[in-house]
């Protein structure tokens, strides 16, 4: 079989991961069965020639680590595809969580890859889906399997540095996404205690968006809230972490662990508040094909998404609960997801 070779990009706020891949290669694990469709495999590779992964913030933008990484590179590449946290208009996206502007013609013209494309890393996600094979996934909801081939769309959700959020339509292979900023919708609160959080929120930034409250960042903004609002002391330990790590990271473990009020409290509060927006992109985008989670956040917390609190807000719509309980909603488990399926896109413009 010919193989091409190709760029692959997941380019995120915290870390930008790169790999060369050889389209036409095996895919790896059978995939389709969480999609609901039949996999064009050789379209598909899953397991990439050659990968590295950067700290974003330490780089001045994206064009300076892709001529790092493809330094002594002599074999062509026929196109290239990188998904960005931010959005995408006309082939150039300026980030929202890093001081970049990347241009794909730039990026084109300077490493002489004739077909350079930029997607949102939602895009670039949910094009991962096909990939996949159905140990990548964990159920918190099994919904009504749909047929093979049925038309219709899915949601995804994927909380990480920051929160992105698109629909996609099926289609034979597994789902087409729709570029979107969903992320960055206003946070809407459902209880008094979520209603505090947004007052306490307001004066930080203005206008308070979902992501504020649902991303690694917004994980910490709900502790703060906790802490300052009295609903438990901060223990010596937590806040010693909290200097130096991940804040988000640390609530998280901590909330795992059981070894923190504040902590634990903090991610129920996440948990219901992600819940909420799932469900209300659920009904956006009529998702009898399934709500997905990606991003990196749902698979550290899982045991605080499946007791209860996640499913219990995706429900609370009122008249249309009936209807939610019909959807699959399923956490992905593969944190490459998103390099995949711009694997999958720059394969696509390999081939014309």
């Amino acid at each position: 079989m010919t193989q091409t070779r190709i760029l692959a990009g997941d380019i995120g706020g915290t870390k930008t991961t790169l790999a060369i891949f050889a389209a036409g290669a095996t895919a790896g694990a059978a995939a389709g069965a969480a999609a609901g469709a039949a996999i064009d495999r050789a379209a598909l590779p899953r397991a990439p020639e050659r990968e590295a992964t950067y700290a974003s913030a330490e780089h001045g933008g994206l064009l300076p680590i892709v001529q790092d990484f493809l330094a002594g590179e002599s074999a062509p590449l026929a196109a290239a595809c990188f998904g960005i946290a931010g959005p995408v208009v006309a082939n150039r996206s300026v980030t929202p969580n890093l001081p970049w502007v990347v241009d794909g013609g730039d990026i084109a013209r300077t490493t002489g890859i004739a077909r350079v494309e930029l997607v949102n890393d939602l895009v670039a996600m949910g094009l991962g889906i096909a990939a996949l094979a159905a140990q990548d996934f964990v159920t918190l909801q099994e919904g009504v399997a749909t047929p093979v081939g049925t038309a219709g769309n899915a949601a995804l959700l994927a909380a990480g540095t920051g929160l992105g959020i698109t629909v996609m339509a099926a289609e034979p292979g597994g789902f087409r996404p729709l570029p979107s900023e969903g992320g960055h919708q206003d946070l809407a609160p459902r209880t008094d205690e979520e209603l505090a959080l947004l007052r306490y929120l307001r004066p930080l930034y203005g206008r308070v968006s979902a992501e504020r409250a649902i991303s690694g960042p917004g994980l910490h903004n709900i502790y703060k809230y906790l802490r300052d609002s009295g609903f438990a002391p901060e223990t010596p330990e937590i806040r010693a972490r909290l200097a130096v790590e991940d804040p988000g990271a640390v609530i998280g473990e901590a909330a795992i662990a059981g070894a923190c009020a504040l902590s634990t409290h903090a991610v129920e509060m996440f948990a219901g508040l992600y819940g909420a927006v799932a469900g209300n992109t659920a009904l956006l985008g009529l998702a009898t094909q399934g709500v997905f989670l990606g991003g990196g956040i749902a698979p550290k917390l899982l045991p605080r998404l499946q007791d209860g609190r996640f499913l219990a807000a995706f429900f609370d719509k009122g008249r249309m609960r009936p209807l939610l309980e019909t959807f699959p909603v399923k956490v992905i488990l593969e944190p490459k997801t998103p390099l995949l399926g711009a694997a999958r896109r720059a394969a696509e413009l390999a081939a014309g």
